[in-house]
């Protein structure tokens, strides 16, 4: 792939949904997802290691002809997208046909796939029903981060925070107990 393929996330998402692979989308996209206007040339997901998972995801690599980006061409041969070779790493940088696709397993200290999950926000992207990571985390993640372009990010989210803070909260629904009037 010498060659960038055209960003195309949805078609990387909807393999990972109907392969069954666990995963919380995070990144530029899940900013994007809840309201960020910055653009990203990458799909970011943190994802579940329990075998079987693993197994499922490396299928869906397969499918989508991951190679590893970044790597010298005279590099030395890598070991394949496997689930063992899965395991063996938390951190892997892809390129596929669809355009570029990080896993992180741990994306910052304290987050992993199950930490995310409890805050997560089921959404639709393009039809495809995801997970995305919550507000807070996404700016707990850009904070530890650090990087300039997450500094820039944070400057956003957190203003979508503040926003999403002045906005009226539903009431509350009725617990549908009827008190008897006496």
């Amino acid at each position: 792939m010498s060659e960038s393929p055209a960003f195309q996330p949805e078609q990387i998402l909807r393999r990972l949904v109907a392969e069954d692979v666990r995963f919380v989308l995070i990144g530029g996209l899940a900013g994007q997802a809840h309201g960020s206007p910055l653009l990203t040339q990458d799909l970011d997901v943190c994802y579940s290691r329990d075998r079987e998972n693993l197994e499922r995801l490396a299928t869906v690599l397969r499918d989508l002809a991951a190679i590893r980006r970044g790597l010298p061409v005279d590099a030395p041969r890598m070991p394949p997208l496997d689930a063992r070779t899965l395991r063996a790493s938390s951190l892997f940088t892809l390129q596929t046909r669809f355009g570029a696709f990080d896993l992180l397993a741990i994306p910052d200290p304290g987050f992993d796939f199950d930490r995310l999950t409890r805050d997560a926000v089921a959404m639709e992207f393009d039809g495809i029903p995801i997970m995305v990571a919550g507000l807070d985390d996404l700016i707990a993640m850009k904070r530890a981060a650090g990087r300039p372009k997450d500094l820039a990010a944070l400057e956003i989210l957190g203003a979508l925070r503040e926003e999403l803070d002045r906005r009226p909260r539903p009431k509350s629904a009725p617990s549908g107990r009827q008190q008897a009037d006496d």
